[in-house]
């Protein structure tokens, strides 16, 4: 199994199934252990961390972790895609699996896009093993956000006065459709690469070029990546019938967000209204300029510099109520 430098890659056997951890330790004495949550559902990021990572060690032991469904851990377990309430199970069994581990009695969640629902449910579920939650490309909804980030990129597209894409967004049709089918998810992949194009989202090509030069790349990633993004209709459905707003808004644990103001794939506007709904024992939420959803990649110095301010925010906090 290929390795990072400084990082150390395993399998572990978690509710039966053998799950790809890949763990970075921080030098700083007490870092927290930070549980990184990819997106999707099913594109494991782990492949990326050595492109955006650097500098996070100095606040944080860091920890990818390949979802069932997604990257090493689907490789592994060939055809195996879980519904939201295993994942969450999945979930809770990393987590205790990270503080035996580390000796630690709360670890600190980030989850990124498809990953920020999972983050919040689990925090929302189980606060006593969450010392933090940090949403990055938050979801709230995903109806919400594709009907906001189809009208944001037809009106850059009107803006450009670029004929040809406006044909391929009104090719389209009626966006978004109620429901998980093949004709959505088609559509949907439509509407990425021009959200792409105009850096309201995620751009494909410089993502596959940090992907095939990742130390940890194999091609059989390539396949998973491919699979992940095209079979978790279980976890597609989901989150085509839920709202966050729609679950509990009190935290009983710190909520920070980090949101790039490019960022239409996961309109940053929904986001900071739900943000402004919520209760937590300290909230805090910061713009990461100039960068699409997948901000890390995009501003990865930026993205460092909001954790650092994060950590001041945080300590701030905890001296307060102590």
């Amino acid at each position: 199994m290929k390795q990072q430098p400084g990082s150390e890659a395993e399998f572990v056997k978690i509710n039966g199934m053998q799950q790809y951890l890949l763990h970075t330790k921080s030098k700083a004495a007490q870092a927290p252990v930070l549980l990184f949550l990819h997106g999707g559902p099913g594109m494991s990021e782990a492949a990326f961390a050595y492109a955006f990572q650097p500098g996070w060690q100095a606040f944080y032991t860091v920890v990818h972790w390949d979802q069932p469904g997604a990257g090493k851990t689907l490789t592994k377990n060939k055809n195996t895609y879980p519904g939201m309430e295993e994942l969450l199970g999945h979930l809770r069994g990393v987590v205790q699996y990270l503080k035996a581990k580390y000796q630690t009695e709360k670890i600190v969640l980030l989850g990124h896009s498809f990953g920020s629902i999972l983050g919040s449910l689990y925090a929302l579920r189980y606060p006593q093993d969450v010392l933090y939650y940090i949403g990055a490309g938050q979801v709230v909804s995903l109806m919400e956000n594709e009907r906001a980030g189809y009208q944001k990129v037809k009106e850059l597209i009107v803006r450009a006065g670029n004929q040809r894409d406006l044909k391929k967004l009104t090719a389209i049709g009626p966006y978004p459709q109620q429901g998980y089918d093949k004709t959505m998810m088609k559509k949907m992949q439509g509407v990425r690469m021009l959200q792409g194009k105009y850096k309201i989202g995620m751009e494909f090509g410089p993502i596959l070029k940090k992907l095939l030069k990742s130390p940890i790349f194999q091609l059989s990633d390539l396949g998973s990546l491919v699979k992940g993004l095209s079979n978790n209709k279980a976890l597609v459905e989901f989150l085509f019938s839920h709202s966050l707003a729609n679950e509990s808004l009190a935290y009983q644990v710190p909520v920070y967000y980090l949101l790039g103001d490019r960022d239409f794939q996961a309109p940053y506007p929904i986001a900071q209204a739900y943000f402004e709904t919520i209760r937590a024992p300290h909230k805090k939420l910061w713009m990461v300029e100039n960068a699409g959803h997948f901000m890390m990649l995009d501003q990865p110095a930026a993205f460092t510099r909001r954790l650092a301010d994060l950590q001041t925010q945080t300590a701030a906090a905890q001296t307060t109520a102590g």
